[in-house]
């Protein structure tokens, strides 16, 4: 999903309406849903991107799939239709997400591994990003067999990276600067 101002500009409207009007919790279980249908069906997410089909069918479509979303979805919904930027919703989700967690003091941490991380090196990674953000930490491992080994982790803005590939690269372009002459 693309992410643009506009999306950020929305999420955080819609996040400054949801909380006015004490519905945070139910738009962010929507959004969350939106944000898995457009993930597991890329179909949705190639319709409302198609520029061919009208701004009304995409926005009916919309709201018979979460038909029972809470009123400010389809309030958003309606808006994004009016405003000829519904392929933004799924951008409008995510960063609703964001934002939502970012309200309640949440942030997650993403480590991509090489292969699936085990119970305690999962436990042991989440202490770790527990140690540099004051905000409470949920992890997601993702699964990247191009690192070969070690692992990247990525905390809000912070990144580390101890994959085995990117010291290979450091490596190699260490070798490659080095002028040896025999």
């Amino acid at each position: 999903m693309k992410t643009s101002r506009a999306a950020i500009r929305y999420a955080k409207a819609l996040l400054s309406y949801a909380l006015e009007h004490q519905c945070e919790a139910q738009v962010a279980q929507d959004m969350s849903a939106i944000v898995t249908q457009l993930e597991q069906q890329k179909e949705i997410a190639l319709f409302l991107d198609n520029a061919v089909v009208p701004a009304q069918n995409k926005q009916n479509a919309v709201k018979e799939i979460f038909a029972d979303a809470h009123k400010t979805t389809h309030q958003l919904v309606d808006l994004l239709r009016q405003n000829k930027r519904i392929d933004l919703l799924g951008a409008v989700a995510q960063n609703y997400l964001k934002s939502y967690d970012a309200h309640q003091g949440k942030i997650k941490a993403k480590v991509i591994t090489a292969i699936p991380l085990d119970e305690a090196t999962h436990q042991h990674v989440l202490d770790k990003a527990a140690t540099l953000t004051s905000a409470k930490v949920t992890l997601e491992n993702s699964i990247d067999p191009s690192i070969i080994g070690g692992f990247i982790l990525r905390v809000g803005d912070l990144e580390f990276n101890a994959s085995i590939a990117q010291q290979l690269d450091t490596f190699k372009r260490a070798l490659t600067k080095t002028n040896y002459s025999a």
